[in-house]
């Protein structure tokens, strides 16, 4: 069985994520949503738990999917899940810029591959940190994320 993780904050899931996850799926058995993060710290808008939660609601649907939080080295993680593959998305040749080092390092500490796939245009501007900032000062962000989602970050903001 191939399993591949897609890790990264989800602070909230977007729209964007759901798609690479849901494209992850074509090419492994088995794709991990890995919420990183320090689990006893709770800056950002939902916990890690929250954040699982969100996730696990919005991808129940796809057994596939598997949702997992880590606090330390990625690497680590894969190790001790005998993972060699990780999935990232790339919007763009900044994403690209940012993500190579740390795929060289992860390869480097712990021989996992790193296989990037391309944003769709449509989710291509999408950002967990912009879709808070939008939703902070009251503007709609239906389509951006997930309705489940949508409700939670309107809680937050009141």
């Amino acid at each position: 069985m191939t399993t591949a993780v897609c890790p990264g904050s989800f602070d909230p899931i977007t729209n964007g994520h759901l798609d690479i996850v849901t494209r992850a799926t074509r090419h492994f058995d088995e794709v991990i949503v890995l919420v990183t993060g320090n689990p006893t710290k709770t800056s950002g808008l939902f916990t890690i738990d929250e954040r699982v939660d969100l996730i696990r609601e919005v991808t129940a649907d796809n057994p596939k999917v598997r949702v997992d939080h880590w606090g330390g080295l990625l690497v680590d993680y894969t190790t001790a899940h005998h993972i060699t593959a990780l999935v990232k998305g790339l919007r763009s040749s900044l994403d690209y810029e940012y993500e190579l080092p740390m795929a060289q390092m992860n390869r480097r500490l712990s021989g996992v591959d790193t296989y990037f796939l391309l944003t769709d245009e449509k989710y291509g501007y999408i950002s967990s940190s912009l879709t808070k900032e939008v939703a902070k000062y009251g503007g709609d962000i239906t389509g951006l994320v997930p309705d489940i989602v949508r409700e939670a970050i309107a809680k937050k903001f009141g």
